[in-house]
């Protein structure tokens, strides 16, 4: 539920929905897993029919993590809610037909195939176009259409360790996982924002277009920073060794003494002016910029971390304009005030609860539609609604 009453200034019911963005854009969503599923979910969340087009058995994520009643995985329904879904068998005739029927009333192509992969069942991107030539066809894979890697298989893990980014985080021995899968979401977010381009440059000449988007230089693209640190020296971005990966003292995960965890981000001369003088160290404002890595600083705040709860950091610090904030478990976040008022995440309970989180914009004050369930459809009943 989303609070009744919008924040101060704001005259549009908060709970209105707002209108749709992509309304009349239709979207055939071939892909699979997490990246290009996340992309067409946030195109229906702003307004488009996303039409999921699956193998006959089903994508393998239906069976992916928790199994509900009905045989299907909860995270499968959560990533395409908002959608409609059907079966079409792609190896035979028949189905082909059908496909390009769809085609010819699609405004949008989205498949994480492997390069030449939906080719070689004759839907190539020329093979697209002759059907076409108004599509915008997306085809986001592992590492792009072309180069030594186009064909290279990679989950999540494997394309932060290739765009540098995973050598940089973690702790000093070791790199760590990042949670959730970061290069998934993002190539799924870069895929939907060029697929919004390009309707746009089609609003405009007419023009389709094959869109060739990889889910690792999604993340390559977040290197550049960390690229350019390495090669100035003095300024190698070492893990636990940065100003923004473990080196510095003001920015920081710290234990409490309950086990419980709390980052301090006051990077900003003033913010950690004000944590000192909140903890009676005024003695540390003149060291904020000490060499790095800051071992002998870190040290002092972390027992002074661990010498109270979270609870009571949380309370001693809670007036204090300084960057801190409490490191919360996902059940803590939900139920968070400020996520609350927000109004962008939904729960439900009972016997197989879930937990929503809608595409985070407020338009005018009004935020995007409630997803529906999805949906399983034939291609008889969306020929039929296109018609």
């Amino acid at each position: 539920s989303t609070p009744a009453n919008p924040p101060p200034g704001n005259t549009t019911p908060w709970d209105q929905e707002m209108t749709s963005c992509l309304a009349g854009i239709r979207v055939l969503d071939l892909s699979q897993y997490l990246p290009g599923p996340f992309a067409g979910q946030i195109l229906a969340d702003l307004g488009a029919e996303v039409i999921k087009v699956e193998p006959p058995a089903g994508e393998p994520m239906r069976r992916f993590g928790p199994i509900d009643g009905d045989g299907i995985a909860a995270f499968y329904k959560l990533v395409n809610a908002g959608k409609r879904v059907l079966r079409l068998d792609l190896k035979s005739e028949d189905g082909r037909e059908s496909f390009a029927a769809l085609l010819r009333g699609a405004d949008v192509l989205l498949e994480s195939f492997r390069p030449g992969a939906l080719a070689k069942l004759g839907f190539g991107p020329e093979a697209v176009t002759a059907v076409n030539d108004r599509l915008i066809h997306c085809a986001l894979s592992g590492y792009g259409q072309t180069g030594p890697y186009a064909d290279k298989a990679g989950h999540d893990l494997n394309y932060l360790a290739w765009s540098g980014g995973l050598a940089t985080s973690g702790i000093p021995e070791r790199p760590v996982p990042a949670h959730p899968p970061t290069a998934d979401f993002a190539g799924g977010q870069q895929a939907a924002l060029a697929i919004l381009a390009a309707l746009l440059r089609r609003a405009r000449s007419g023009e389709g277009a094959f869109l060739d988007l990889s889910i690792a230089e999604s993340v390559l693209a977040w290197q550049a920073v960390v690229m350019t640190a390495a090669r100035r020296p003095g300024h190698e971005p070492a893990r636990g060794e940065a100003l923004l990966n473990g080196g510095a003292a003001c920015y920081q995960v710290y234990r409490t003494a309950d086990g419980g965890f709390v980052t301090l981000a006051a990077l900003e001369e003033k913010f950690w002016a004000s944590f000192c003088g909140a903890v009676d160290r005024p003695d540390w404002i003149e060291r904020q910029w000490e060499a790095f890595p800051q071992d002998a600083l870190k040290t002092e705040l972390a027992a002074l971390f661990a010498a109270e709860s979270r609870a009571a950091w949380e309370d001693r610090l809670a007036g204090v304009d300084c960057c801190f904030q409490a490191v919360l478990t996902p059940e803590e976040a939900a139920a968070h005030p400020q996520v609350a008022a927000r109004g962008f995440v939904e729960q439900t309970d009972g016997a197989e609860p879930a937990v929503s989180v809608a595409f985070p914009l407020r338009l005018d004050g009004k935020r995007t539609a409630t997803r529906s369930p999805f949906r399983e459809d034939t291609v008889d009943a969306v020929l039929a609604r296109w018609a």
